[in-house]
C-alpha cells in the first residue's frame, strides 16, 4: 500500500484519480482549498472501506504548504506519490484576458506545482518516492484562445523535464502526464468548450492514467 498526495482533489480529475486508486488499496491524502469538497471525496472514498485524510491547504501559498508537512509528520504520514493534479484556466483572445486573470492561472499552475514538489521534496527522498505532473496536451503544442493555459503548461512541462536531471541518483522519479481536455467543472466558467459533455469524463481519464502508469517519464492519454 502506498500513501498518495493529490492536489485539486475536491472535484474533477483530482477527485476520480483518489477514488481509483483507493480501491486498489492505496491510502489517500487529499488536498484543496474547499473543505466541502474533499470531505465529499473522502466519504464516498471511506464507504468503500478505504483510508482517506484530507486538509484544506492554497498551494500558491508556500506558507501553506509549510503547514501542511508539518501536520503530516504530525500524523505519521509519509508521502510515496505526489501527485501535481490543481490547475485552472483562462480562455479568450490574449487582449481580453485580465491582469488578475494571468496572474491566477500563472500563480496555480506554475508557482502552485514548484512550490507543491519543493515542499514535499525532503519527504519523497526519504521514502524513494516518486512526483507524477498532471500537464494536459497544452504543454505540447499551442492552441488558439489559450495562450496564457498553454504558456502556464509549457512552463510545468519543461520544469518536470528539468526534474529528471535534477533528481538523477536521489531515487525520486517523476512522471508527465499529457491527456485531451474531459469534462469536467474546469469548463464551467468559460465558453471556451461549447459543448464539455462530448468530451471523456474525468472518470474515464482516470482508469486510463492509472492503467498506463508504470513509472515511465510520460504518460500520453488521447492527444
Amino acid at each position: 500500500m502506498k500513501t498518495i498526495l493529490i492536489t485539486g482533489a475536491g472535484s474533477g480529475l483530482g477527485a476520480e484519480l483518489a477514488k481509483r486508486w483507493a480501491k486498489e488499496g492505496h491510502r489517500m491524502v487529499i488536498v484543496g482549498r474547499t473543505k466541502e469538497k474533499l470531505t465529499s471525496v473522502c466519504q464516498h472514498i471511506e464507504k468503500e472501506n478505504a483510508t482517506c485524510l484530507s486538509y484544506q491547504c492554497d498551494i500558491t501559498n508556500p506558507d501553506d504548504l509549510a503547514q501542511l508537512t508539518k501536520k503530516l509528520k504530525e500524523d505519521d504520514l509519509n508521502i510515496d506519490l505526489l501527485v501535481n493534479n490543481a490547475g485552472i484556466g483562462t480562455f479568450g483572445s490574449l487582449e481580453e484576458l485580465t491582469i488578475s486573470d494571468i496572474h491566477h492561472v500563472i500563480d496555480t499552475n506554475v508557482k502552485g506545482t514548484i512550490f507543491t514538489t519543493q515542499a514535499f521534496l525532503p519527504i519523497l527522498k526519504e521514502r524513494n518516492g516518486r512526483i507524477m505532473n498532471i500537464i494536459s496536451t497544452a504543454g505540447l503544442k499551442g492552441k488558439k484562445h489559450e495562450t496564457v493555459y498553454v504558456a502556464s503548461k509549457y512552463a510545468v512541462r519543461g520544469f518536470t523535464e528539468s526534474l529528471w536531471k535534477e533528481l538523477e541518483g536521489t531515487g525520486v522519479n517523476a512522471t508527465a502526464v499529457y491527456m485531451g481536455g474531459m469534462d469536467t467543472p474546469f469548463w464551467s466558467h468559460s465558453n471556451h468548450i461549447s459543448d464539455p459533455t462530448r468530451l471523456k469524463s474525468a472518470s474515464e481519464k482516470a482508469r486510463q492514467i492509472i492503467e498506463e502508469d508504470k513509472g515511465q517519464k510520460e504518460i500520453f492519454i488521447d492527444r
